[in-house]
């Protein structure tokens, strides 16, 4: 049987999205469609899977056996995400094992600010090549970059891959958890006037890098992105709602939100961030 013809793929696929339907075969994919859609779902895999091992050292860390019941658990959750994710590239044809072996995911950088810069090859946010040094830091990683992937992942709920859309109902209702637990935390802490100050200083380090991690507004990657049905807000939309929500937050728990500026002139590599 000849080959069908992308332009015509094309036009298939353009009516199935212009009418709300899910995509489901690999068939029903236009070459455009499967690369931005794989480049996507890679990029949750492999944050899922770095931020996973980042966690690894506060099982033993934690402050009592209960936290580390808790740790042990949301590390839990996050390899099980990253292999919900590698399972569905699977299923696009990536040889996931040999990317596992070609890539290291306990990397870390020891810089204090990246900005939204490139530090290897695998495709995690750029959040994960920060260490999690002390308690308040893996607190403070709950309560922004997780609230931060659940305000990017809303997206996934209802794309227009209907693989990705199954996978994501329980990896959301999980993530929230984990941004609970942050909460929980982070109000305990800002509230005692003894780790008052050291609350306030981790959130002026992880509120930052969580911002970064949206992507630039107006981003023609993103506009193409919803085009195709696999975001449906601009990236300025996404990171604006997170950004009321940690200011919410932090008047309730009496915090001062840091002050974030984007990056433009001084950027001189592709940033490396979702859309």
């Amino acid at each position: 049987m000849a080959k069908e013809p992308e332009r015509v793929k094309e036009e298939r696929l353009a009516e199935r999205l212009a009418k709300g339907q899910k995509i489901e075969k690999m068939e029903e994919m236009t070459e455009e469609y499967r690369g931005h859609l794989t480049h996507l779902m890679m990029m949750q895999a492999d944050s899922e899977l770095a931020g996973a091992f980042g966690y690894v050292p506060w099982i033993m860390k934690s402050p009592d056996i209960k936290e580390t019941l808790q740790v042990s658990q949301i590390v839990k959750d996050e390899v099980r995400h990253a292999r919900v994710m590698y399972r569905l590239l699977e299923g696009m044809g990536v040889d996931v094992d040999q990317y596992f072996k070609e890539h290291n995911f306990t990397l870390r950088v020891d810089k204090r600010d990246i900005g939204t810069m490139r530090v290897a090859d695998d495709k995690r946010v750029n959040i994960f090549y920060y260490p999690i040094e002390t308690w308040y830091d893996f607190i403070m990683f709950n309560f922004c970059m997780d609230r931060g992937a659940g305000h990017q992942l809303e997206d996934a709920l209802d794309c227009s891959y209907k693989p990705w859309c199954d996978s994501m109902e329980g990896i959301f209702k999980e993530e929230a958890m984990h941004m609970a637990h942050g909460d929980q935390w982070v109000e305990l802490l800002a509230k005692d006037d003894k780790t008052h100050e050291a609350t306030q200083k981790a959130l002026e380090r992880w509120f930052p890098r969580t911002m970064n991690i949206f992507g630039r507004a107006n981003s023609p990657k993103n506009a193409i992105y919803r085009k195709l049905g696999l975001k449906k807000r601009d990236n300025d939309q996404v990171r604006q709602s997170f950004a009321k929500e940690i200011a919410d937050k932090c008047r309730q728990f009496g915090l001062k939100v840091p002050e974030w500026q984007p990056e433009t002139e001084k950027m001189t590599e592709e940033p490396f961030i979702p859309g």
